[in-house]
């Protein structure tokens, strides 16, 4: 076995899962792809033999989902990540659900970096731009609607990965089943100078910390408890190998995607609404400080040319909460809007 073999099998989150490298449309580079069958019925049975085959069409074939992960963290740290023994990927299989997870350059270890993270973050402009990341994410669907045998498949993106599906779905609206956005990001007037970001950046343990726990009002308990953030605290550390040399430990990522949040709070967001024609859920906390209530608003009257849309909103929640104590509502609001049948 070589060096990337032991690594990929390493770092299987589950004794099921498929771990797939595809060819980037960054030329030289590799995209990472994870994937777990459905554990119930025919969906089940359909992924076995879809898998020893290598080709042709899943029995549930309406049943395909790939994770789109936000700015800071991969796959593995998200849909993937178990929480008292259980993962958002494992509700969705358990559902019926053919799930997949891409990676983008620079997030994780198992997907190629861009080869400029080995330079000074001031050498360059900001790395992994929507425009990049929603062209690896193309990549990414058209390798799986083959695997699957399949015309489209349905997305769940959260935060700015909602930016790079969404310019995506713009782009490729035949490849797109359903949508499920939570925490998205929306236009904002300007109410600041604009930032510039380097190329990448650094964010700590104590980065993430507050980011889980900035927007909970003072006097409301806890969303997400010590116990389970030291867990994925050290899982967060394990994605970048050189983290623990860095005083205090800290993952290196592409500052793109905040790039382009903070460009959309400046007026100037990287794809148009009106473009999408999938059906789309937004899905946010009320304590979601990137998310607002006017966001929301803005997001659902610019998917004018979608054919269902909601807009949903969780009780004790925040950005983050896929992996919060409330996260099993945002399992079931997503698994219900996937199901539903609409047409796209």
């Amino acid at each position: 076995m070589n060096a990337i073999s032991q690594t990929l099998a390493a770092a299987k989150l589950d004794p099921r899962e498929e771990h797939v490298r595809i060819a980037s449309p960054q030329p030289g580079l590799s995209l990472f792809l994870r994937y777990l069958a459905p554990t119930t019925g025919e969906a089940a049975l359909g992924a076995t033999a879809t898998g020893a085959a290598g080709t042709g069409a899943a029995a549930a074939s309406d049943r395909v989902v790939l994770d789109v992960h936000g700015g800071t963290f991969p796959s593995a740290l998200s849909v993937a990540h178990r929480l008292d023994d259980r993962s958002w990927r494992d509700s969705l299989c358990a559902a019926g659900f053919h799930v997949w997870a891409l990676d983008f350059h620079g997030f994780g270890c198992l997907s190629d970096a861009y080869p400029e993270m080995e330079e000074p973050a001031d050498a360059g402009p900001p790395l992994g731009r929507a425009e990049a990341a929603s062209r690896q994410l193309e990549h990414a669907v058209r390798f799986i609607c083959e695997r699957h045998g399949i015309a489209r498949l349905s997305l769940i993106a959260h935060s700015w990965g909602c930016i790079v599906a969404g310019r995506f779905a713009g782009r490729c609206p035949r490849l797109v089943e359903r949508m499920v956005w939570f925490g998205p990001i929306a236009r904002r007037s300007p109410t600041a100078d604009r930032v510039h970001l380097p190329a990448w950046r650094l964010i700590s343990l104590r980065d993430q910390w507050d980011r889980f726990t900035a927007d909970v009002p003072a006097s409301e308990l806890p969303v997400l408890s010590r116990q389970h953030f030291a867990g994925w605290g050290e899982a967060y550390l394990d994605c970048d190998a050189a983290s623990r040399t860095r005083a205090p430990p800290a993952v290196k990522v592409p500052s793109g995607a905040f790039q382009d949040i903070y460009d959309a709070w400046a007026g100037e967001l990287a794809f148009e609404p009106g473009l999408v024609r999938a059906p789309v859920a937004i899905i946010r906390g009320e304590w979601d400080g990137m998310c607002a209530d006017a966001d929301a608003r803005w997001l659902f009257d610019a998917l004018s040319a979608a054919p269902a849309r909601r807009d949903i909103k969780l009780g004790r929640a925040t950005h983050l909460m896929h992996l919060e104590a409330g996260r099993f509502a945002l399992y079931r609001e997503a698994e219900t809007f996937l199901l539903a049948d609409e047409p796209a």
